[in-house]
Protein backbone atom coordinates (compact mmCIF):
# COMPACT_ATOMS: atom_id res chain seq x y z
CA UNK A 1 0.00 0.00 0.00
CA UNK A 2 1.64 3.28 -0.60
CA UNK A 3 2.31 5.49 1.95
CA UNK A 4 0.50 8.65 0.63
CA UNK A 5 -3.32 8.94 -0.41
CA UNK A 6 -4.10 7.93 -3.91
CA UNK A 7 -6.64 9.88 -5.53
CA UNK A 8 -9.68 8.13 -6.76
CA UNK A 9 -11.62 8.44 -10.16
CA UNK A 10 -13.96 10.94 -8.95
CA UNK A 11 -11.53 13.39 -7.23
CA UNK A 12 -9.38 13.00 -10.68
CA UNK A 13 -8.43 16.90 -12.29
CA UNK A 14 -9.09 16.56 -15.89
CA UNK A 15 -5.79 16.04 -16.82
CA UNK A 16 -4.83 13.18 -14.67
CA UNK A 17 -8.65 11.84 -15.69
CA UNK A 18 -7.31 11.39 -19.32
CA UNK A 19 -4.60 9.50 -18.17
CA UNK A 20 -6.95 7.34 -16.10
CA UNK A 21 -9.31 6.66 -18.93
CA UNK A 22 -6.02 5.47 -21.51
CA UNK A 23 -4.75 3.63 -18.42
CA UNK A 24 -7.56 1.97 -16.61
CA UNK A 25 -10.22 2.20 -18.97
CA UNK A 26 -14.14 3.24 -16.97
CA UNK A 27 -12.09 1.83 -13.98
CA UNK A 28 -11.44 3.45 -10.75
CA UNK A 29 -7.71 2.33 -10.32
CA UNK A 30 -8.25 2.89 -6.79
CA UNK A 31 -11.15 0.68 -6.26
CA UNK A 32 -10.21 -1.53 -8.91
CA UNK A 33 -5.91 -1.54 -9.16
CA UNK A 34 -4.22 -2.88 -11.81
CA UNK A 35 -2.10 -1.81 -15.21
CA UNK A 36 -2.26 -3.85 -18.49
CA UNK A 37 0.94 -4.62 -17.78
CA UNK A 38 0.46 -6.25 -14.42
CA UNK A 39 1.66 -3.47 -11.94
CA UNK A 40 -0.74 -2.16 -9.33
CA UNK A 41 -0.95 1.37 -10.85
CA UNK A 42 -0.62 3.73 -7.56
CA UNK A 43 2.09 5.81 -9.52
CA UNK A 44 -0.53 7.23 -11.54
CA UNK A 45 -3.13 7.39 -8.04
CA UNK A 46 -0.65 8.85 -6.30
CA UNK A 47 1.42 11.44 -8.67
CA UNK A 48 -2.82 12.77 -9.41
CA UNK A 49 -2.66 14.53 -6.12
CA UNK A 50 -0.53 17.25 -7.16
CA UNK A 51 -1.90 18.03 -10.82
CA UNK A 52 1.06 20.02 -11.63
CA UNK A 53 3.66 17.50 -10.59
CA UNK A 54 1.51 15.07 -12.19
CA UNK A 55 1.84 17.15 -15.39
CA UNK A 56 5.27 17.62 -15.12
CA UNK A 57 6.21 13.93 -14.49
CA UNK A 58 4.42 12.86 -17.71
CA UNK A 59 5.96 15.69 -19.44
CA UNK A 60 9.16 13.83 -18.80
CA UNK A 61 7.88 10.99 -20.28
CA UNK A 62 7.14 12.50 -23.78
CA UNK A 63 10.13 14.10 -23.55
CA UNK A 64 12.50 11.45 -23.55
CA UNK A 65 10.42 9.53 -26.19
CA UNK A 66 10.38 12.55 -29.03
CA UNK A 67 11.49 11.71 -31.88
CA UNK A 68 13.65 15.18 -31.27
CA UNK A 69 16.06 12.86 -29.40
CA UNK A 70 19.56 12.48 -30.66
CA UNK A 71 19.88 9.54 -28.01
CA UNK A 72 19.69 6.27 -29.53
CA UNK A 73 16.69 4.59 -27.68
CA UNK A 74 18.86 1.63 -26.87
CA UNK A 75 21.46 3.32 -24.62
CA UNK A 76 18.91 5.84 -23.18
CA UNK A 77 16.81 2.31 -22.02
CA UNK A 78 19.96 1.15 -21.02
CA UNK A 79 20.89 4.08 -18.45
CA UNK A 80 17.23 4.00 -17.52
CA UNK A 81 17.29 -0.04 -16.24
CA UNK A 82 20.51 0.33 -14.64
CA UNK A 83 19.76 3.47 -12.73
CA UNK A 84 16.60 1.53 -11.58
CA UNK A 85 19.03 -1.25 -10.63
CA UNK A 86 21.56 0.70 -8.99
CA UNK A 87 18.91 2.84 -6.76
CA UNK A 88 17.17 -0.65 -5.81
CA UNK A 89 13.94 0.12 -7.91
CA UNK A 90 12.25 -2.59 -8.22
CA UNK A 91 9.55 -1.05 -10.52
CA UNK A 92 11.68 1.29 -12.59
CA UNK A 93 14.62 -1.76 -13.21
CA UNK A 94 11.36 -3.92 -14.35
CA UNK A 95 9.39 -1.81 -16.54
CA UNK A 96 12.72 -0.91 -18.26
CA UNK A 97 13.91 -4.34 -18.68
CA UNK A 98 10.47 -4.87 -20.84
CA UNK A 99 11.66 -2.38 -22.70
CA UNK A 100 15.02 -2.99 -23.36
CA UNK A 101 13.55 -6.88 -25.19
CA UNK A 102 11.55 -4.09 -26.86
CA UNK A 103 14.26 -2.78 -28.07
CA UNK A 104 16.17 -5.37 -29.41
CA UNK A 105 18.30 -6.40 -26.26
CA UNK A 106 18.85 -10.19 -25.68
CA UNK A 107 17.22 -11.52 -22.82
CA UNK A 108 20.94 -12.45 -21.90
CA UNK A 109 22.02 -9.07 -22.20
CA UNK A 110 19.05 -8.30 -19.91
CA UNK A 111 19.80 -10.47 -17.18
CA UNK A 112 23.50 -9.35 -17.61
CA UNK A 113 22.42 -5.91 -16.55
CA UNK A 114 23.11 -6.40 -12.60
CA UNK A 115 26.48 -7.25 -12.86
CA UNK A 116 27.21 -5.87 -16.60
CA UNK A 117 31.05 -5.10 -15.31
CA UNK A 118 31.96 -9.01 -15.54
CA UNK A 119 29.85 -9.60 -18.19
CA UNK A 120 30.82 -10.09 -22.38
CA UNK A 121 27.15 -9.09 -23.76
CA UNK A 122 28.03 -5.32 -23.99
CA UNK A 123 29.68 -3.09 -26.48
CA UNK A 124 31.88 -0.64 -25.70
CA UNK A 125 29.46 1.96 -25.98
CA UNK A 126 27.56 -0.03 -23.93
CA UNK A 127 29.72 -0.36 -21.12
CA UNK A 128 30.27 3.54 -21.46
CA UNK A 129 26.82 4.00 -20.84
CA UNK A 130 26.83 1.52 -18.42
CA UNK A 131 29.39 3.00 -15.98
CA UNK A 132 28.28 6.56 -16.74
CA UNK A 133 24.83 5.46 -15.10
CA UNK A 134 26.64 3.80 -12.14
CA UNK A 135 28.78 7.02 -11.49
CA UNK A 136 26.25 9.01 -11.68
CA UNK A 137 23.85 7.04 -9.26
CA UNK A 138 25.94 5.47 -7.15
CA UNK A 139 28.61 7.91 -6.99
CA UNK A 140 26.68 11.27 -6.97
CA UNK A 141 27.91 12.37 -9.98
CA UNK A 142 31.50 11.80 -9.67
CA UNK A 143 32.58 10.81 -13.44
CA UNK A 144 35.89 9.80 -14.35
CA UNK A 145 37.40 11.39 -16.94
CA UNK A 146 38.40 8.05 -18.09
CA UNK A 147 34.25 7.01 -18.15
CA UNK A 148 33.59 10.61 -19.66
CA UNK A 149 36.09 9.51 -22.43
CA UNK A 150 34.19 6.18 -23.31
CA UNK A 151 31.04 7.98 -23.52
CA UNK A 152 32.75 10.80 -26.06
CA UNK A 153 34.42 8.57 -28.47
CA UNK A 154 30.81 7.48 -29.54
CA UNK A 155 28.51 10.38 -28.36
CA UNK A 156 27.97 13.63 -29.07
CA UNK A 157 27.39 16.48 -26.76
CA UNK A 158 23.87 16.41 -26.89
CA UNK A 159 23.71 12.86 -27.02
CA UNK A 160 25.45 13.17 -23.62
CA UNK A 161 23.47 15.60 -22.08
CA UNK A 162 20.56 13.60 -22.88
CA UNK A 163 21.80 10.47 -21.34
CA UNK A 164 22.52 12.47 -18.12
CA UNK A 165 19.40 14.24 -17.48
CA UNK A 166 17.00 11.14 -18.74
CA UNK A 167 19.17 8.88 -16.23
CA UNK A 168 18.95 11.04 -13.24
CA UNK A 169 15.16 11.61 -13.96
CA UNK A 170 14.96 8.01 -13.49
CA UNK A 171 17.27 7.87 -10.27
CA UNK A 172 14.69 10.55 -9.60
CA UNK A 173 11.77 8.22 -10.32
CA UNK A 174 13.49 4.95 -8.38
CA UNK A 175 14.09 6.66 -5.62
CA UNK A 176 10.45 8.30 -5.35
CA UNK A 177 8.76 5.02 -6.07
CA UNK A 178 10.84 3.17 -2.77
CA UNK A 179 10.39 6.07 -0.95
CA UNK A 180 6.28 6.16 -1.10
CA UNK A 181 6.17 2.28 -1.37
CA UNK A 182 4.93 2.89 -5.35
CA UNK A 183 4.47 0.32 -7.87
CA UNK A 184 6.61 -3.17 -7.08
CA UNK A 185 8.86 -1.02 -4.60
CA UNK A 186 5.85 -1.35 -1.67
CA UNK A 187 8.19 -4.11 0.15
CA UNK A 188 8.66 -3.76 3.77
CA UNK A 189 12.43 -2.71 5.15
CA UNK A 190 14.74 -5.94 4.69
CA UNK A 191 17.59 -4.64 6.57
CA UNK A 192 16.32 -5.10 10.19
CA UNK A 193 18.10 -6.22 13.73
CA UNK A 194 17.67 -10.17 14.09
CA UNK A 195 17.16 -11.41 17.23
CA UNK A 196 19.84 -13.83 18.80
CA UNK A 197 18.76 -17.44 18.90
CA UNK A 198 18.28 -18.59 22.28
Amino acid sequence: MPRLRQVPRAEAAPEVLEWYERLFGARDPVAEPGTSTGTPGDWWTVFALVPDVFRHAVAGFALYRSPKRKLDPKLRELGQTRAGFARGSQFVFSQHCKALRELGFSDEQVAAIPAWQSSEFFSPIERAVLAYTDELVLAGGRVSDGTFAGLKRELSDEEILELTYITLTYELHATLCRALRLEYDDVPERVVELPVPR
